[in-house]
């Protein structure tokens, strides 16, 4: 781009400064709360959210040219009741901070938030974290229940009768278990 004193000037990209900072930010913060992470650019991080019901919570933390983007991937679409998991997530939204359940095209449930650029800190990255945390995590085994509980029925089935470990399927054994009811 020409200026008028006929100089070649670069067109700066909105934002691209405070991208920058909020790169280093986010890489301190993972660094100093000891998080697993990678880095695929500038401002962008895949970082893993190790849990206690959902193994881990794969989430990512990307800077654009006005805001951070929080996505993590929770589950793939239910089997069934579909409707009823939805409406699960939706009374859900209206009490989360900072991230909203989602879903894509294909049915697949994610948790999505945007902050603004100058919103970005140590301590909100933490609460974003948390947040996404403890809403896969805390929630998945009711989501698991309510879209895939046929699955978890025949798989409980299968293993009992084979003499398999039954063990990750324990949270489930109220409703899968023949043996309980």
């Amino acid at each position: 781009m020409s200026g008028r004193d006929g100089s070649q000037r670069e067109r700066a990209t909105p934002g691209a400064g405070r991208r920058s900072e909020v790169d280093a930010v986010i890489r301190s913060t993972l660094d100093e709360r000891g998080l697993e992470y990678q880095r695929t650019g500038e401002g962008s991080y895949l970082v893993r959210l190790p849990g206690t019901h959902k193994q881990a919570t794969m989430c990512w933390l990307v800077a654009g040219d006005h805001a951070l983007l929080v996505e993590a991937f929770v589950m793939r679409h239910p089997d069934e009741h579909r409707e009823r998991l939805y409406d699960f997530l939706l009374q859900r939204n209206a009490r989360m901070y900072g991230v909203a359940f989602s879903v894509d095209p294909s049915g697949d449930v994610y948790l999505v938030g945007r902050v603004a650029l100058s919103s970005v800190s140590p301590d909100e990255i933490d609460r974003l974290l948390g947040a996404v945390l403890s809403y896969a995590d805390d929630n998945f085994d009711a989501m698991l229940e309510i879209g895939f509980a046929g699955s978890i029925r025949r798989e409980w089935t299968w293993r009992a009768a084979r003499g398999e470990s039954l063990a990750n399927l324990q949270p489930f054994a109220r409703f899968a278990d023949p043996d309980r009811q």
